[in-house]
């Protein structure tokens, strides 16, 4: 347990019973590598066992919150066949079943993971310029984190769809009519915002709260379940002839 990790792109550092995980590859917009997961999920073990740690603010920095997966770790991924196992499932099986507060702060674009993540916070606050997106269709791919399962649940069917098959972008607008996030402030107060949320959960009686929070999420083992089953599809999609072709036609753009 500590209360302080930095790495080049990942830090966490608490302070007055909020613990804030930040997000900080900002010349590739937050795009999340192998290592980035792994600290991300070293920092959600330690919020979990610090007792002292009533809430976790989750936030990138200015203008981005996060790009998603990093690209040239996909295209590994379908070298290898690998899948999204290792680190990426390592963090998702951190945060999903998260048994503290979580409070994400979103600046600018949500893409991908970037998304689904936020269907695990219990307070998001946006920037009037947050943009969320989720290609996996798009990339011959199918969502991950969960994110088929909570998204209807939390948007309905017809909202989930649109955003989740076939990838539309939603600005802050949209994606508080949906319930995605839960309020939108100026880019200049987001952090300020976002923290002071986490602060007011957790000045709460942090048993109630634990137990509260608990019951309104209901049974997570369906939650891990469908993680898993997600997890297989990603894999297979990935070794598909579609993904391969689109990740290509992706990297060519790029150049």
């Amino acid at each position: 347990m500590t209360d302080h990790i930095s790495t080049d792109h990942v830090s966490y550092a608490v302070s007055s019973g909020v613990a804030t995980l930040r997000m900080n590859r900002a010349d590739k917009k937050n795009a999340l590598t192998q290592g980035m997961y792994t600290a991300m999920t070293s920092a959600l073990a330690s919020a979990g066992q610090d007792e002292g740690v009533r809430a976790v603010a989750i936030l990138g920095v200015p203008g981005v919150f996060c790009a998603g997966n990093d690209i040239q770790d996909f295209i590994a991924m379908i070298s290898r066949g690998q899948g999204i196992e290792g680190p990426v499932l390592e963090f998702l099986r951190a945060i999903i079943p998260f048994e503290k507060p979580l409070v994400a702060g979103v600046d600018g674009a949500a893409v991908g993971i970037g998304t689904t993540m936020l269907m695990h916070c219990d307070y998001v606050v946006a920037s009037e310029r947050a943009m969320f997106a989720t290609p996996f269709v798009d990339l011959g791919i199918v969502p991950e984190a969960a994110s088929s399962l909570v998204g209807p649940r939390i948007m309905g069917h017809p909202r989930a769809f649109e955003l989740l098959a076939m990838g539309r972008r939603w600005n802050a607008e949209r994606a508080e009519s949906a319930g995605l996030i839960n309020e939108i402030t100026t880019a200049e107060n987001l952090e300020a915002r976002t923290l002071e949320v986490a602060a007011e959960i957790a000045a709460k009686p942090a048993g109630a709260m634990r137990e509260s929070r608990a019951l309104i999420r209901g049974d997570v083992s369906q939650t891990m379940k469908r993680m898993n089953e997600e997890a297989l599809l990603f894999r297979k999609r990935l070794e598909s002839t579609e993904a391969q072709a689109a990740f290509m036609a992706f990297m060519s753009k790029k150049k």
